[in-house]
């Protein structure tokens, strides 16, 4: 029996320890904003955090959640996250939307652990989340702008 934290709510699975957490997630939780991008963990469309790291879901089985916690876009309730979600609002990041929870999940992670991100802390932290209608420059003024709502709340 596998158990962890789900969005703040306790779990359990007692199927197949190989399954991907992706799937746990989706099928049996119900819960669908992490997306099925390429299923061997380089596109970013199904990136959750788990303990607090982002991670690609698609590619995790579900007994790496054993004991630990895992976030969804669905429970993302930080300062960074409603920050991020903001700005990709006035922004007006999304074009398509597949790829967007992947990146506002490595976003939220970005300024979880890294209040003023340069250019190239951005670059490395989203690399992997592949965005197909290419709003990538978007997406890096989201996470200033993100950042710098931050810092006036301080």
């Amino acid at each position: 029996m596998i158990k962890f934290t789900l969005n703040g709510e306790s779990v359990s699975f007692d199927g197949d320890p190989q399954m991907p957490l992706l799937w746990f997630v989706r099928d049996i939780q119900n819960m669908t904003g992490s997306k099925f991008g390429c299923g061997v963990g380089m596109c970013g469309a199904c990136t959750m955090h788990l303990n607090g790291a982002p991670i690609r879901s698609c590619s995790t089985p579900v007994s790496v959640a054993q004991g630990a916690t895992v976030t969804t876009i669905e429970g993302l309730a930080s300062a960074p996250a409603k920050a991020v979600q903001e700005a990709w609002q006035k922004l007006d990041v999304v074009q398509c939307g597949y790829c967007q929870s992947g990146q506002i999940m490595s976003a939220t992670a970005l300024l979880e652990g890294n209040a003023k991100p340069t250019d190239a802390d951005i670059n490395m932290a989203m690399q992997g989340n592949i965005c197909r209608c290419a709003t990538y420059h978007r997406i890096r003024a989201a996470i200033h702008d993100a950042a710098d709502r931050l810092a006036k709340e301080v």
